[in-house]
Protein backbone atom coordinates (compact mmCIF):
# COMPACT_ATOMS: atom_id res chain seq x y z
CA UNK A 1 0.00 0.00 0.00
CA UNK A 2 3.10 2.36 0.44
CA UNK A 3 3.76 1.94 -2.97
CA UNK A 4 0.66 3.43 -3.97
CA UNK A 5 0.82 6.43 -1.82
CA UNK A 6 4.26 6.61 -2.85
CA UNK A 7 3.03 6.95 -6.50
CA UNK A 8 0.80 10.28 -5.62
CA UNK A 9 3.69 11.84 -3.93
CA UNK A 10 4.38 14.23 -7.13
CA UNK A 11 0.43 15.26 -7.74
CA UNK A 12 0.42 15.61 -3.91
CA UNK A 13 3.02 17.75 -4.00
CA UNK A 14 1.94 20.40 -6.87
CA UNK A 15 -1.69 19.86 -6.51
CA UNK A 16 -3.26 22.90 -5.30
CA UNK A 17 -5.37 23.35 -2.42
CA UNK A 18 -6.91 26.35 -3.30
CA UNK A 19 -8.32 24.36 -7.05
CA UNK A 20 -9.37 21.64 -4.78
CA UNK A 21 -12.27 23.86 -3.27
CA UNK A 22 -12.81 25.43 -6.69
CA UNK A 23 -13.62 21.84 -7.80
CA UNK A 24 -15.70 20.74 -4.73
CA UNK A 25 -18.24 23.16 -3.57
CA UNK A 26 -18.45 20.71 -0.23
CA UNK A 27 -15.04 20.12 0.43
CA UNK A 28 -15.21 21.98 3.57
CA UNK A 29 -17.75 19.44 4.79
CA UNK A 30 -16.75 16.67 2.82
CA UNK A 31 -13.13 16.60 4.49
CA UNK A 32 -14.35 17.59 8.03
CA UNK A 33 -15.66 15.51 11.28
CA UNK A 34 -17.55 16.45 13.70
CA UNK A 35 -17.84 13.94 16.95
CA UNK A 36 -19.33 15.20 20.75
CA UNK A 37 -18.67 18.51 20.29
CA UNK A 38 -15.41 18.62 18.44
CA UNK A 39 -14.76 19.67 14.75
CA UNK A 40 -12.13 18.46 12.78
CA UNK A 41 -11.56 20.14 9.52
CA UNK A 42 -8.74 18.66 7.23
CA UNK A 43 -9.89 20.18 4.20
CA UNK A 44 -7.10 22.78 3.84
CA UNK A 45 -4.56 19.90 2.75
CA UNK A 46 -3.70 18.31 -0.38
CA UNK A 47 -5.54 15.14 0.75
CA UNK A 48 -8.51 14.16 -2.24
CA UNK A 49 -10.69 11.89 -1.95
CA UNK A 50 -8.49 8.81 -3.59
CA UNK A 51 -5.95 9.86 -1.53
CA UNK A 52 -7.98 9.55 1.45
CA UNK A 53 -9.15 6.16 0.20
CA UNK A 54 -5.22 4.52 -0.17
CA UNK A 55 -4.71 5.89 3.06
CA UNK A 56 -7.86 3.78 4.99
CA UNK A 57 -6.64 0.64 3.06
CA UNK A 58 -2.84 1.40 4.72
CA UNK A 59 -4.53 1.00 7.85
CA UNK A 60 -6.45 -1.69 7.17
CA UNK A 61 -3.89 -3.57 5.84
CA UNK A 62 -1.46 -2.48 9.05
CA UNK A 63 -4.46 -3.90 10.76
CA UNK A 64 -5.65 -0.62 12.46
CA UNK A 65 -8.26 -2.43 14.04
CA UNK A 66 -6.82 -5.60 15.43
CA UNK A 67 -4.21 -3.75 16.99
CA UNK A 68 -6.78 -1.44 18.50
CA UNK A 69 -8.69 -4.21 20.18
CA UNK A 70 -5.76 -5.94 20.78
CA UNK A 71 -4.42 -2.80 22.90
CA UNK A 72 -8.01 -2.66 24.19
CA UNK A 73 -7.63 -6.37 25.57
CA UNK A 74 -4.63 -6.54 27.60
CA UNK A 75 -2.62 -8.29 24.75
CA UNK A 76 0.96 -7.27 25.44
CA UNK A 77 1.92 -5.30 22.20
CA UNK A 78 4.82 -3.52 24.24
CA UNK A 79 7.00 -6.19 22.71
CA UNK A 80 10.22 -5.20 23.89
CA UNK A 81 9.36 -4.81 27.40
CA UNK A 82 6.68 -7.63 27.72
CA UNK A 83 4.04 -5.50 28.39
CA UNK A 84 -0.07 -4.69 28.26
CA UNK A 85 -1.03 -0.98 26.89
CA UNK A 86 -3.90 -0.41 29.33
CA UNK A 87 -3.65 3.13 30.43
CA UNK A 88 -7.00 3.33 28.98
CA UNK A 89 -8.04 1.56 31.62
CA UNK A 90 -7.23 4.57 34.02
CA UNK A 91 -10.46 6.39 32.50
CA UNK A 92 -12.92 3.43 32.74
CA UNK A 93 -15.65 4.94 34.93
CA UNK A 94 -18.37 3.11 34.10
CA UNK A 95 -17.10 -0.41 35.57
CA UNK A 96 -16.65 -2.89 33.12
CA UNK A 97 -14.14 -5.43 33.57
CA UNK A 98 -10.77 -4.57 31.75
CA UNK A 99 -8.28 -7.78 32.29
CA UNK A 100 -4.82 -8.65 32.00
CA UNK A 101 -3.94 -12.35 32.18
CA UNK A 102 -7.35 -13.20 33.00
CA UNK A 103 -7.58 -10.83 36.41
CA UNK A 104 -9.40 -7.67 36.58
CA UNK A 105 -7.37 -4.79 36.86
CA UNK A 106 -10.36 -2.30 37.78
CA UNK A 107 -10.47 -3.17 41.31
CA UNK A 108 -6.87 -1.91 42.30
CA UNK A 109 -7.68 1.46 39.67
CA UNK A 110 -10.78 2.61 41.34
CA UNK A 111 -9.05 1.64 44.91
CA UNK A 112 -6.20 3.76 44.14
CA UNK A 113 -8.40 6.40 42.58
CA UNK A 114 -10.60 6.72 45.65
CA UNK A 115 -7.57 6.67 48.64
CA UNK A 116 -6.89 10.00 45.78
CA UNK A 117 -10.17 11.30 46.06
CA UNK A 118 -9.91 11.41 50.00
CA UNK A 119 -6.66 13.00 50.39
CA UNK A 120 -6.98 15.18 47.82
CA UNK A 121 -10.14 16.78 49.61
CA UNK A 122 -8.90 16.28 53.17
CA UNK A 123 -6.10 18.28 51.76
CA UNK A 124 -8.93 20.99 49.79
CA UNK A 125 -10.97 21.00 52.90
CA UNK A 126 -8.01 21.77 55.54
CA UNK A 127 -8.63 18.50 57.24
CA UNK A 128 -5.28 17.36 56.22
CA UNK A 129 -2.85 20.16 57.72
CA UNK A 130 0.48 21.41 57.40
CA UNK A 131 2.61 22.32 60.16
CA UNK A 132 1.09 25.93 59.74
CA UNK A 133 -2.63 25.78 58.85
CA UNK A 134 -4.26 24.85 55.65
CA UNK A 135 -1.90 23.22 52.78
CA UNK A 136 -1.73 26.28 50.54
CA UNK A 137 0.79 24.90 48.21
CA UNK A 138 1.56 21.74 46.20
CA UNK A 139 5.17 20.74 44.67
CA UNK A 140 4.94 18.13 42.30
CA UNK A 141 8.43 16.49 41.90
CA UNK A 142 9.07 14.39 38.54
CA UNK A 143 10.31 14.50 34.64
CA UNK A 144 9.07 13.38 31.70
CA UNK A 145 5.57 12.14 31.89
CA UNK A 146 5.64 12.59 35.31
CA UNK A 147 6.07 16.32 35.05
CA UNK A 148 4.57 17.31 31.43
CA UNK A 149 1.48 15.78 31.40
CA UNK A 150 0.18 17.21 34.78
CA UNK A 151 1.69 20.52 34.28
CA UNK A 152 0.32 20.84 31.17
CA UNK A 153 -3.14 19.99 32.58
CA UNK A 154 -2.95 21.88 35.52
CA UNK A 155 -2.25 25.13 33.25
CA UNK A 156 -5.17 24.75 31.30
CA UNK A 157 -7.85 24.23 33.48
CA UNK A 158 -6.98 27.08 35.42
CA UNK A 159 -10.25 28.36 35.32
CA UNK A 160 -11.69 25.15 37.43
CA UNK A 161 -9.04 25.25 40.34
CA UNK A 162 -10.42 25.71 43.98
CA UNK A 163 -7.63 24.01 45.53
CA UNK A 164 -3.88 24.71 46.58
CA UNK A 165 -1.42 26.53 44.15
CA UNK A 166 0.57 23.82 42.18
CA UNK A 167 3.97 23.72 41.68
CA UNK A 168 6.12 21.85 39.15
CA UNK A 169 9.95 21.09 39.89
CA UNK A 170 11.95 18.60 37.10
CA UNK A 171 14.98 19.56 36.06
CA UNK A 172 17.94 18.36 37.80
CA UNK A 173 19.85 21.98 37.28
CA UNK A 174 19.26 23.82 41.13
CA UNK A 175 17.69 26.86 39.68
CA UNK A 176 14.26 25.14 39.05
CA UNK A 177 14.40 24.32 42.59
CA UNK A 178 15.38 27.25 43.66
CA UNK A 179 13.30 29.46 42.32
CA UNK A 180 10.15 27.37 42.51
CA UNK A 181 10.46 26.83 46.37
CA UNK A 182 12.00 30.33 47.46
CA UNK A 183 8.33 31.90 47.84
CA UNK A 184 6.75 28.92 49.48
CA UNK A 185 6.05 28.36 53.37
CA UNK A 186 7.56 24.40 53.84
CA UNK A 187 5.19 24.50 56.59
CA UNK A 188 2.01 25.05 54.70
CA UNK A 189 3.47 23.03 51.33
CA UNK A 190 2.62 19.36 50.71
CA UNK A 191 4.94 17.60 48.08
CA UNK A 192 4.34 15.24 45.32
CA UNK A 193 7.24 12.88 44.23
CA UNK A 194 6.64 11.16 41.37
CA UNK A 195 8.84 8.62 40.14
CA UNK A 196 7.14 4.98 38.98
CA UNK A 197 10.29 3.19 40.56
CA UNK A 198 11.43 5.84 43.16
CA UNK A 199 15.40 5.90 41.32
CA UNK A 200 15.03 8.65 38.87
CA UNK A 201 17.81 10.26 39.30
CA UNK A 202 16.62 14.10 38.61
CA UNK A 203 13.26 13.47 40.74
CA UNK A 204 15.36 11.52 43.42
CA UNK A 205 17.92 14.28 43.88
CA UNK A 206 15.54 16.70 43.97
CA UNK A 207 13.26 15.28 46.45
CA UNK A 208 16.03 15.01 48.76
CA UNK A 209 16.81 18.75 48.60
CA UNK A 210 13.01 19.27 48.81
CA UNK A 211 13.42 17.33 52.00
CA UNK A 212 16.18 19.06 53.63
CA UNK A 213 14.13 22.66 52.40
CA UNK A 214 11.18 21.49 54.04
CA UNK A 215 12.78 20.48 57.26
CA UNK A 216 14.11 16.97 57.02
CA UNK A 217 12.68 13.88 58.80
CA UNK A 218 9.99 15.79 60.60
CA UNK A 219 8.49 17.38 57.39
CA UNK A 220 7.53 13.68 55.89
CA UNK A 221 4.56 13.78 56.68
CA UNK A 222 3.65 16.46 53.84
CA UNK A 223 5.61 14.32 51.32
CA UNK A 224 3.62 11.92 49.12
CA UNK A 225 4.56 9.05 46.82
CA UNK A 226 3.53 8.80 43.25
CA UNK A 227 5.40 4.97 42.71
CA UNK A 228 4.53 1.55 42.63
CA UNK A 229 8.12 0.66 44.83
CA UNK A 230 6.42 0.71 47.96
CA UNK A 231 9.59 -0.22 49.92
CA UNK A 232 11.20 2.06 48.57
CA UNK A 233 9.16 4.96 49.41
CA UNK A 234 9.35 2.95 53.15
CA UNK A 235 13.06 3.69 53.13
CA UNK A 236 12.51 7.19 51.77
CA UNK A 237 10.21 7.60 54.83
CA UNK A 238 6.57 7.96 53.24
CA UNK A 239 4.08 5.50 54.41
CA UNK A 240 1.99 3.07 52.19
CA UNK A 241 -1.11 4.88 53.24
CA UNK A 242 0.49 8.02 50.97
CA UNK A 243 1.74 6.58 48.52
CA UNK A 244 -0.44 5.98 44.94
CA UNK A 245 0.95 3.27 42.38
CA UNK A 246 0.16 2.20 39.06
CA UNK A 247 0.63 -0.65 36.87
CA UNK A 248 3.69 -1.24 34.24
CA UNK A 249 1.49 -1.29 32.08
CA UNK A 250 0.64 2.79 31.88
CA UNK A 251 3.52 4.09 30.19
CA UNK A 252 4.91 7.54 31.76
CA UNK A 253 3.99 9.98 28.91
CA UNK A 254 0.16 8.15 28.82
CA UNK A 255 -0.01 8.52 32.85
CA UNK A 256 -1.95 11.64 33.34
CA UNK A 257 -5.44 10.00 34.23
CA UNK A 258 -4.11 8.22 37.40
CA UNK A 259 -1.96 8.93 40.42
CA UNK A 260 0.43 10.75 38.25
CA UNK A 261 -2.41 13.50 37.78
CA UNK A 262 -2.92 13.76 41.77
CA UNK A 263 -1.71 17.33 41.57
CA UNK A 264 -4.65 17.82 39.01
CA UNK A 265 -6.88 16.50 41.40
CA UNK A 266 -6.40 18.42 44.24
CA UNK A 267 -6.42 21.83 42.24
CA UNK A 268 -9.42 20.88 40.64
CA UNK A 269 -11.25 18.39 43.03
CA UNK A 270 -12.09 15.12 42.67
CA UNK A 271 -15.00 15.75 40.84
CA UNK A 272 -14.06 18.08 37.87
CA UNK A 273 -11.13 15.34 37.73
CA UNK A 274 -13.61 12.77 37.18
CA UNK A 275 -14.77 15.06 33.99
CA UNK A 276 -11.34 14.95 32.61
CA UNK A 277 -11.52 11.16 33.13
CA UNK A 278 -14.87 11.44 31.23
CA UNK A 279 -13.61 13.03 28.12
CA UNK A 280 -10.86 10.95 27.48
CA UNK A 281 -13.23 7.89 28.22
CA UNK A 282 -15.60 9.00 25.64
CA UNK A 283 -12.63 9.61 22.88
CA UNK A 284 -11.74 6.02 23.64
CA UNK A 285 -15.20 4.80 22.74
CA UNK A 286 -15.31 6.91 19.53
CA UNK A 287 -11.94 5.54 18.86
CA UNK A 288 -13.29 1.68 19.26
CA UNK A 289 -16.47 1.87 17.87
CA UNK A 290 -16.47 4.34 14.65
CA UNK A 291 -15.77 3.61 11.17
CA UNK A 292 -12.13 4.45 10.18
CA UNK A 293 -13.66 7.11 7.90
CA UNK A 294 -15.34 8.66 10.56
CA UNK A 295 -12.76 7.90 13.21
CA UNK A 296 -11.13 11.60 14.31
CA UNK A 297 -8.00 9.90 16.16
CA UNK A 298 -7.77 7.61 13.13
CA UNK A 299 -8.02 10.19 10.35
CA UNK A 300 -5.94 12.52 12.23
CA UNK A 301 -3.19 10.02 11.96
CA UNK A 302 -3.78 9.92 8.32
CA UNK A 303 -3.37 12.87 7.34
CA UNK A 304 -0.70 13.22 9.78
CA UNK A 305 1.08 10.54 7.18
CA UNK A 306 -0.07 12.27 4.18
CA UNK A 307 1.75 15.30 5.17
CA UNK A 308 5.12 13.00 6.21
CA UNK A 309 5.07 10.31 4.38
CA UNK A 310 3.30 11.28 1.28
CA UNK A 311 4.21 15.69 0.64
CA UNK A 312 7.31 14.38 2.41
CA UNK A 313 6.97 17.25 5.08
CA UNK A 314 9.48 16.39 8.45
CA UNK A 315 7.85 18.60 11.32
CA UNK A 316 4.48 19.50 12.29
CA UNK A 317 3.55 22.37 13.81
CA UNK A 318 1.14 22.50 16.61
CA UNK A 319 -0.85 25.61 17.42
CA UNK A 320 -3.45 26.23 20.05
CA UNK A 321 -5.19 29.35 20.02
CA UNK A 322 -5.69 28.89 23.62
CA UNK A 323 -3.34 30.73 26.16
CA UNK A 324 -4.46 28.14 28.90
CA UNK A 325 -2.62 25.13 26.20
CA UNK A 326 0.82 27.17 26.13
CA UNK A 327 2.48 23.81 27.44
CA UNK A 328 0.57 21.06 25.46
CA UNK A 329 2.34 21.67 22.49
CA UNK A 330 6.09 20.21 24.41
CA UNK A 331 3.42 17.47 25.83
CA UNK A 332 2.91 16.25 22.63
CA UNK A 333 6.75 16.77 22.01
CA UNK A 334 7.12 13.76 23.81
CA UNK A 335 3.75 11.70 23.53
CA UNK A 336 4.64 11.61 19.50
CA UNK A 337 8.71 12.11 19.67
CA UNK A 338 9.36 9.40 22.39
CA UNK A 339 6.73 7.00 20.83
CA UNK A 340 7.17 7.15 17.33
CA UNK A 341 10.89 8.52 16.76
CA UNK A 342 12.11 5.01 16.03
CA UNK A 343 14.16 3.67 12.69
CA UNK A 344 13.56 0.36 13.53
CA UNK A 345 10.18 -2.11 13.26
CA UNK A 346 8.56 -4.28 15.86
CA UNK A 347 10.46 -7.61 14.12
CA UNK A 348 14.12 -5.53 14.68
CA UNK A 349 14.70 -4.99 11.05
CA UNK A 350 15.30 -1.35 9.93
CA UNK A 351 12.58 0.79 8.88
CA UNK A 352 12.86 1.31 5.47
CA UNK A 353 11.33 5.24 5.80
CA UNK A 354 11.33 7.78 8.33
CA UNK A 355 9.07 7.63 11.49
CA UNK A 356 7.74 10.57 13.47
CA UNK A 357 7.68 14.12 12.43
CA UNK A 358 9.69 16.61 14.45
CA UNK A 359 7.06 18.07 16.79
CA UNK A 360 7.00 21.96 18.05
CA UNK A 361 4.93 25.03 18.55
CA UNK A 362 3.62 27.96 20.72
CA UNK A 363 0.12 28.94 21.29
CA UNK A 364 -1.49 31.77 19.00
CA UNK A 365 -1.18 34.62 18.73
CA UNK A 366 2.60 34.40 20.17
CA UNK A 367 3.40 32.36 17.59
CA UNK A 368 2.76 34.82 15.00
CA UNK A 369 5.51 37.27 16.05
CA UNK A 370 8.04 34.99 16.94
CA UNK A 371 8.32 31.95 13.96
CA UNK A 372 5.31 32.48 11.70
CA UNK A 373 7.61 34.29 9.07
CA UNK A 374 9.04 30.60 8.57
CA UNK A 375 6.02 29.23 8.08
CA UNK A 376 4.68 31.50 5.72
CA UNK A 377 7.46 32.54 3.65
CA UNK A 378 10.03 29.70 4.72
CA UNK A 379 11.11 27.00 1.66
CA UNK A 380 10.46 23.90 3.81
CA UNK A 381 6.67 23.41 4.18
CA UNK A 382 5.39 23.33 7.98
CA UNK A 383 2.23 21.75 8.19
CA UNK A 384 0.40 22.76 11.01
CA UNK A 385 -2.46 21.98 13.24
CA UNK A 386 -4.55 24.98 14.75
CA UNK A 387 -6.94 24.64 17.61
CA UNK A 388 -9.59 27.51 18.91
CA UNK A 389 -12.09 27.37 21.36
CA UNK A 390 -15.62 28.53 20.46
CA UNK A 391 -15.76 30.19 23.54
CA UNK A 392 -13.24 31.54 26.26
CA UNK A 393 -13.75 31.49 30.15
CA UNK A 394 -13.55 35.61 30.65
CA UNK A 395 -17.55 36.62 28.64
CA UNK A 396 -16.25 40.38 30.52
CA UNK A 397 -13.15 40.13 27.78
CA UNK A 398 -15.02 39.09 25.12
CA UNK A 399 -13.61 41.26 22.24
CA UNK A 400 -10.12 39.42 22.94
CA UNK A 401 -11.76 36.34 22.14
CA UNK A 402 -13.34 37.25 18.75
CA UNK A 403 -9.72 38.84 18.33
CA UNK A 404 -8.07 35.41 18.96
CA UNK A 405 -10.61 33.50 16.91
CA UNK A 406 -10.07 35.37 14.10
CA UNK A 407 -6.23 35.26 14.32
CA UNK A 408 -6.41 31.49 14.18
CA UNK A 409 -9.10 31.67 11.04
CA UNK A 410 -6.79 34.36 9.22
CA UNK A 411 -3.58 32.34 9.59
CA UNK A 412 -5.02 28.75 8.10
CA UNK A 413 -6.76 30.76 5.06
CA UNK A 414 -3.65 33.23 4.48
CA UNK A 415 -1.54 29.41 4.28
CA UNK A 416 -4.24 28.16 1.85
CA UNK A 417 -4.35 31.63 -0.35
CA UNK A 418 -0.87 33.00 -0.14
CA UNK A 419 -0.26 36.03 -2.13
CA UNK A 420 0.84 36.22 -5.86
CA UNK A 421 3.41 38.91 -7.11
CA UNK A 422 0.65 40.62 -8.96
CA UNK A 423 -1.39 40.97 -5.85
CA UNK A 424 1.57 42.27 -4.25
CA UNK A 425 2.73 44.87 -6.58
CA UNK A 426 -1.24 46.26 -7.12
CA UNK A 427 -0.98 46.67 -3.36
CA UNK A 428 2.32 48.84 -3.05
CA UNK A 429 0.88 50.36 -6.55
CA UNK A 430 -1.86 52.13 -4.56
CA UNK A 431 0.50 53.25 -2.12
CA UNK A 432 2.12 55.23 -4.98
CA UNK A 433 5.46 53.22 -5.33
CA UNK A 434 6.44 52.33 -8.49
CA UNK A 435 9.73 51.53 -10.70
CA UNK A 436 13.21 49.59 -9.55
CA UNK A 437 11.20 49.63 -5.76
CA UNK A 438 8.12 48.40 -6.83
CA UNK A 439 9.38 45.14 -8.20
CA UNK A 440 11.72 44.57 -5.19
CA UNK A 441 9.39 45.14 -2.49
CA UNK A 442 6.60 43.03 -4.31
CA UNK A 443 8.85 39.93 -4.45
CA UNK A 444 9.37 40.38 -0.56
CA UNK A 445 5.53 40.38 -0.10
CA UNK A 446 4.86 37.05 -2.33
CA UNK A 447 3.71 34.23 0.06
CA UNK A 448 3.49 30.70 -1.96
CA UNK A 449 0.26 29.74 -0.57
CA UNK A 450 -0.73 26.13 -0.71
CA UNK A 451 0.26 24.92 2.52
CA UNK A 452 -1.10 22.49 4.47
CA UNK A 453 -3.23 23.19 7.92
CA UNK A 454 -5.72 21.40 9.94
CA UNK A 455 -8.13 22.75 12.42
CA UNK A 456 -9.44 21.32 15.78
CA UNK A 457 -12.74 23.90 17.28
CA UNK A 458 -14.00 22.66 20.61
CA UNK A 459 -16.55 24.34 22.88
CA UNK A 460 -14.61 25.59 25.49
CA UNK A 461 -11.36 24.43 27.20
CA UNK A 462 -13.40 22.62 30.22
CA UNK A 463 -11.64 19.00 32.04
CA UNK A 464 -14.31 17.00 29.73
CA UNK A 465 -12.88 18.28 26.67
CA UNK A 466 -9.23 18.51 27.74
CA UNK A 467 -9.17 14.99 28.33
CA UNK A 468 -10.67 14.61 25.02
CA UNK A 469 -7.96 16.10 23.25
CA UNK A 470 -5.53 14.38 24.94
CA UNK A 471 -6.72 11.27 24.54
CA UNK A 472 -6.97 12.11 20.73
CA UNK A 473 -4.20 12.71 20.31
CA UNK A 474 -2.72 9.51 22.22
CA UNK A 475 -4.96 7.20 20.01
CA UNK A 476 -3.20 9.05 17.27
CA UNK A 477 -0.01 8.15 18.25
CA UNK A 478 -0.66 4.69 18.23
CA UNK A 479 -2.32 4.59 14.68
CA UNK A 480 0.45 6.30 13.03
CA UNK A 481 2.56 3.12 15.27
CA UNK A 482 1.13 0.70 13.93
CA UNK A 483 1.33 2.00 10.27
CA UNK A 484 4.74 2.50 10.84
CA UNK A 485 5.09 -1.04 12.00
CA UNK A 486 6.84 0.25 15.32
CA UNK A 487 6.63 -0.34 19.58
CA UNK A 488 5.18 2.85 20.03
CA UNK A 489 5.49 2.57 23.81
CA UNK A 490 9.19 1.91 24.34
CA UNK A 491 11.61 4.42 24.98
CA UNK A 492 14.90 3.07 24.49
CA UNK A 493 16.66 5.94 23.08
CA UNK A 494 16.41 7.54 26.08
CA UNK A 495 18.68 5.14 27.79
CA UNK A 496 22.12 5.54 26.74
CA UNK A 497 22.26 9.37 27.81
CA UNK A 498 21.69 7.76 31.26
CA UNK A 499 23.76 5.65 31.37
CA UNK A 500 26.75 7.34 30.35
CA UNK A 501 25.54 10.24 32.85
CA UNK A 502 26.08 7.64 35.56
CA UNK A 503 29.81 7.09 34.53
CA UNK A 504 30.26 10.87 34.55
CA UNK A 505 28.89 11.74 37.78
CA UNK A 506 31.62 10.17 39.80
CA UNK A 507 34.36 12.11 38.51
CA UNK A 508 32.38 15.58 39.06
CA UNK A 509 34.01 15.04 42.62
CA UNK A 510 37.24 13.44 41.74
CA UNK A 511 36.44 10.22 40.70
CA UNK A 512 37.66 8.17 37.77
CA UNK A 513 36.84 9.43 34.34
CA UNK A 514 35.15 6.85 32.37
CA UNK A 515 38.15 5.47 29.85
CA UNK A 516 36.24 5.37 27.13
CA UNK A 517 35.44 8.71 26.78
CA UNK A 518 35.67 10.41 23.50
CA UNK A 519 38.29 13.54 23.70
CA UNK A 520 35.88 16.22 22.98
CA UNK A 521 34.28 15.11 26.30
CA UNK A 522 37.45 14.76 28.30
CA UNK A 523 38.69 18.15 27.48
CA UNK A 524 34.79 19.09 28.37
CA UNK A 525 35.18 17.87 31.33
CA UNK A 526 38.53 18.85 32.35
CA UNK A 527 37.63 22.49 31.46
CA UNK A 528 34.36 22.54 33.99
CA UNK A 529 36.20 21.10 36.68
CA UNK A 530 39.31 23.56 36.03
CA UNK A 531 37.02 26.45 35.80
CA UNK A 532 34.97 25.08 39.17
CA UNK A 533 38.21 24.11 41.32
Amino acid sequence: MWKKLDGMRDAARTRSIAQLFEGDSGRAREFALNVDGLLFDYSKTSLDAEGRNALLELAGAADVCGRRAAMFGGVRINETEERAVLHTALRNLDGSAVELDGQDVMPGIRDTRTRMAALAQAVRDGSFPGDGGRIKDVVNIGIGGSDLGPVMAVKALAPYHDGPRCHFISNVDGADLTDTLAPLDPRTTLVLVASKTFTTQETMLNARSALNWAGGKDALGRFVAISSAVEKCAEFGIPQERVFGFGDWVGGRYSVWGPVGFSLMLAIGPAAFENFLAGGQAMDRHFRDAPLAANLPVMLALVGLWNQQVCGHGSRAVLPYEQRLERLPAYLQQLEMESNGKSVSLDGTPLDRVAGPVVWGEPGTNGQHAFYQLIHQGRQVVPCEFMIGVEGHEPELIEHHRALVANCLAQSEALLKGRSEAEARAQLEAQGIGGAKLTQLSRHRVFPGNRPSTTLVYPRLTPYVLGQIIALYEHRVFVEGVIYGINSFDQWGVELGKELANGLVPAMTGGPVPKDASGSTKALLAHVLGQTG
